[in-house]
């Protein structure tokens, strides 16, 4: 570092970082400030190469570039779905000859496998070739499993409670659009739903806070919020009953200011706003799971593994009931009761939306408002009264089984699905057990399969292509089998240092942008729009 020894000490200290300057300024220009570093070996001429990967980072903490490109992705993801006015056409394509033959050999070797295991001889060799032959006809594009599902699915009855009203089912269309309305002028409006669904209350709040934590429902809290996401699956399914349609949706999920998760979704198609309110209503969902409300095992005295049965009684050496075994109880029980039923609270919004007007631009960007922020970004730094709130939530679910899998279930005296040393009560390391997570482990961020059509990979390709041919540079998009990566190993002599790798990316956006900023001169010039004159310019 050389700089003048002459001048002040505090006059120094206020100089910023040049390292510092230089992250800000990629940050300016979009370029990933933690770029992963592959090796990419092409196998047609052996050549090797390295190139600097975008982290892909979706929170804005970690990399902000990349937040916000993943946020802009979403958005236009949102609004090429919203109001579709075609019918999407996702056709599987016929299989190849390479498919056909994995699936007759596929079938040879079950034949030999079932024939070996009727004459009572070791199928160990076989089912590793058939555990082999499913992994080849996955990576041969094929989807899913041969045999399909190979386990009993567990069934429960499907009458409703009788503490919630029933709902109209509709004959279901086989269409996922909703209904158009015609003007007398001949105009189609066809008209969409942003919908807002809230958890209950737990207790008086005032400003996100609890006026009495002592009161508050923390257990229901954190309940509610472990199992938020198969709520808003069974919201889903009563919706597209109720339509008759096959309804598409974007979502959102946010934290809020009580930090209970919220839902904003929008959904394709209209219905009147009485029956959304009348489906949320009737919308619950049932958590069969074996009892955790008894303590068993507590402080020191915990279940000991054993290698050959599992976790046992430290007192008794009894073995633990597994977690098949504890269901398996529940079923033959028939005075048993869910765990938790989960309901939605009664503050809920639903607002129509037409396509083009600044509503529906406006719930897009609220939409993907917290997309780049965790769960627990929304606690305030320097408020106590929240950071406690938060601390009680946490105590709250530090206990609580999140999934069959949690190692909470010891303490109720379960072994947990797929048990293993070194599992103990308070230690589970699930997502909805971190303070952040605020107990909902789910996807921030849920689309439905016919939503736009396109997947976020071609969202991401859109996007590319636009910019080449901005550029004036053609869109060949490599062979991706000919192409093998692999990780760089730290200290690798061929990597540049990080910040010679930023600024050689700062350098290659700067004419981009200068590249860009010219077309739009020449677009304005000309009295183009800034499309036709990008469509002129490819």
């Amino acid at each position: 570092m050389i700089y003048d020894r002459a001048l002040p000490r505090a006059e120094r200290l206020r100089m910023p970082w040049a390292r510092d300057v230089a992250l800000e300024v990629a940050k300016q220009y979009g370029v990933c400030i933690r770029p992963v570093a592959l090796k990419r070996i092409d196998l047609q001429t052996g050549q090797s190469e390295i190139i600097d990967v975008p982290c892909g980072a979706t929170m804005a903490a970690v990399c902000p570039p990349c937040a916000q490109r993943n946020r802009q992705l979403r958005m236009a993801q949102c609004r090429e779905g919203w109001h579709l006015d075609h019918e999407p056409a996702i056709t599987p394509d016929e299989p190849n000859d390479e498919q056909r033959w994995l699936i007759e050999f596929r079938a040879d070797m079950q034949a030999r496998r079932d024939a070996a295991e009727q004459a009572e001889e070791d199928t160990t060799d076989l089912d590793a070739v058939l555990s082999g032959l499913d992994g080849e006809i996955n990576a041969a594009g094929m989807r899913g499993n041969v045999l399909g599902r190979t386990t009993a699915k567990r069934t429960r009855s499907t009458r409703r409670r009788q503490d919630t009203p029933d709902l109209p089912r509709r004959k279901m269309a086989d269409t996922t659009l909703g209904r158009t309305f015609t003007s007398s002028g001949g105009k189609v409006y066809r008209p969409s739903l942003f919908v807002t669904l809230t958890l209950p209350s737990y207790g008086k709040v005032r400003d996100g806070v609890p006026v009495d934590p002592e009161t508050y429902d923390y257990a229901r809290a954190a309940r509610d919020a472990l199992h938020f996401s198969k709520l808003v699956d069974r919201f889903v399914q009563n919706l597209r009953r109720v339509a008759g349609y096959d309804v598409q949706y974007f979502a959102a999920v946010e934290p809020q200011k009580r930090l209970a998760p919220h839902l904003h979704m929008a959904i394709r198609g209209t219905l009147p706003r009485t029956e959304i309110k009348q489906i949320a209503a009737a919308t619950y969902h049932q958590v069969w799971w074996p009892p955790a409300d008894q303590v068993v095992f507590d402080g020191e005295h915990l279940p000991v593994w054993d290698e050959q049965a599992g976790y046992v009684n430290p007192a008794t050496g009894e073995v633990l009931p597994t977690w098949d075994e504890a269901l398996d109880q529940l079923d033959a029980d028939e005075t048993a009761e869910p765990l938790h039923v989960i309901r939605f609270g009664t503050q809920m919004d639903v607002q129509g939306v037409l396509a083009g007007t600044p509503d529906a631009d406006q719930c897009i960007r609220y939409l993907s408002k917290y997309l780049t922020k965790s769960l627990g970004e929304s606690l305030s730094a320097d408020n106590q009264s929240r950071r406690d709130h938060a601390a009680r939530l946490a105590e709250a679910l530090r206990f609580e089984p999140c999934s069959p899998t949690c190692a909470n279930w010891l303490r109720y005296g379960i072994q947990p699905k797929g048990a293993k040393a070194g599992m103990a009560p308070g230690r589970c390391r699930g997502k909805a057990h971190k303070p952040e997570a605020l107990g909902y482990a789910g996807r921030r961020v849920l689309v439905s399969r016919k939503w736009s059509n396109k997947t976020l990979a071609e969202h991401k390709q859109d996007r590319r292509t636009w910019v080449l041919e901005a550029l004036g540079q053609p869109d060949q998009s490599p062979d991706p089998h000919r192409y093998v990566w692999k990780p760089v190993p730290a200290g690798d002599a061929n990597v540049a240092p990080l910040a010679v790798r930023l600024l050689r990316t700062v350098a290659e956006r700067q004419r981009w942008r200068a590249h860009m900023a010219q077309l739009e001169a020449q677009a304005a010039g000309q009295g183009l729009s800034a499309t036709e004159q990008t469509a002129r310019a490819a």
